[in-house]
């Protein structure tokens, strides 16, 4: 064990239970393992800060004495950072061992959607402001009902897609706000706890839709509140089920994504980087291949919750949120209710049923 003196910020990204600070110092004092201070060199490798200006201390001559470089971390470095800590983590990750299908009486032709968007999990509302209260422990209970009533209603399906259209964290670091605008966001609890709670509830109900089915597709789409954060639980993921076929996480780091079955083409995007009318056309740009040979093709998205367009090359939907309103949507008068979808496919004639589980009938 080594001691040394770190930030809170530094503290809370290597997951310790924060100090106080020294007499005249802004730091605490901690002891490390070698893998938390191996952590600690890569996130406090200044290569991939930005240079924002040098100040320079000369003696009478003109001679450099001393030199010193200020850096600033921008948002792409950030992102940098993220990436660091995630091939650091994915060192100590043990996959989990493969788990036999037992069920015989499922019909391979057919697949079950569980669509989720927006879920913002971190958030805090009040319901004498907002009507709803939202915290981590509800909405980590109402995800898990929601996949209990999922799997429960619908069709006897070989295959499964947790298809999570981006906003699955409220905020996306050890600042609670939004990553691009830096408006301060209604948070509850710390980052790694937030963290902690993702990971949990993520692999519960994977686990659970494995119960059910032979193969289980993952889409953990980027959104606009957690760009970095969709990072590293793709990566996380992805580790975690290596030495599992039958799970198969997408890791793609382009935000639009795409699952084919059969002659049924399903295309995901968040809606914060194109416009609901200029999906589709994004969406055959990127996975022209994929669309060439479809003959049902259906575009999911999220951010705006209730819309649906059908035209002559697909179905382009929006969907709505489990997630009560925060602060901000209340106040702003958006009404959108609040459920999510468990969608069936048939690989020979697209869309053949659906389930719609509202948030009365997994909270009553």
């Amino acid at each position: 064990m080594s001691k040394k003196r770190l930030y809170d910020h530094e503290a809370e990204a290597l997951g310790l239970e924060l100090k106080p600070h020294q007499k005249g110092r802004k730091q605490a004092c901690y002891y490390l393992n070698k893998e938390r201070l191996e952590l600690l060199k890569d996130l406090r490798d200044v290569a991939g800060l930005s240079i924002t200006g040098t100040s320079t201390l000369e003696d009478k001559n003109g001679n450099t004495v001393v030199k010193w470089v200020k850096r600033n971390k921008t948002e792409e470095d950030r992102l940098k950072a993220y990436k660091v800590a995630i091939e650091s983590l994915n060192r100590d990750i043990k996959p989990t061992k493969a788990t036999p299908y037992k069920l015989k009486d499922h019909n391979s032709d057919l697949c079950n959607q569980y669509t989720l968007t927006d879920f913002h999990l971190g958030m805090m509302a009040w319901a004498e402001e907002t009507g709803d209260d939202w915290d981590l422990k509800i909405a980590e209970d109402v995800l898990v009902k929601f996949f209990e009533a999922g799997i429960k209603q619908s069709a006897n399906a070989e295959n499964a897609i947790f298809a999570q259209i981006g906003d699955f964290l409220h905020w996306d670091g050890l600042d609670a706000v939004t990553p691009a605008s830096k408006h301060v966001l209604d948070a509850d609890s710390r980052f790694t706890k937030l963290v902690r709670v993702a990971i949990r509830v993520i692999r519960r109900v994977i686990d659970m839709l494995l119960e059910k089915y032979k193969n289980v597709s993952v889409i953990m789409a980027e959104g606009n509140h957690d760009p970095a954060s969709s990072v590293w639980l793709r990566e996380m993921l992805s580790i975690f089920y290596e030495n599992e076929p039958r799970v198969k996480v997408d890791t793609n780091p382009d935000p639009y994504y795409c699952v084919l079955f059969g002659k049924v083409c399903l295309f995901y995007h968040h809606g914060h980087k194109k416009g609901f009318k200029g999906l589709e056309t994004a969406f055959i740009s990127k996975f022209k291949k994929e669309f060439g040979v479809s003959d049902f093709v259906y575009g999911h998205t999220g951010h705006y919750h209730h819309d649906k367009i059908e035209s002559n090359l697909m179905t382009v939907e929006q969907h709505r949120t489990l997630a009560a309103k925060d602060a901000y949507s209340s106040r702003g008068a958006y009404s959108s209710g609040r459920d999510s979808k468990v969608i069936t496919y048939h690989k020979n004639y697209g869309e053949v049923g659906r389930s719609n589980i509202n948030i009365n009938m997994i909270t009553d």
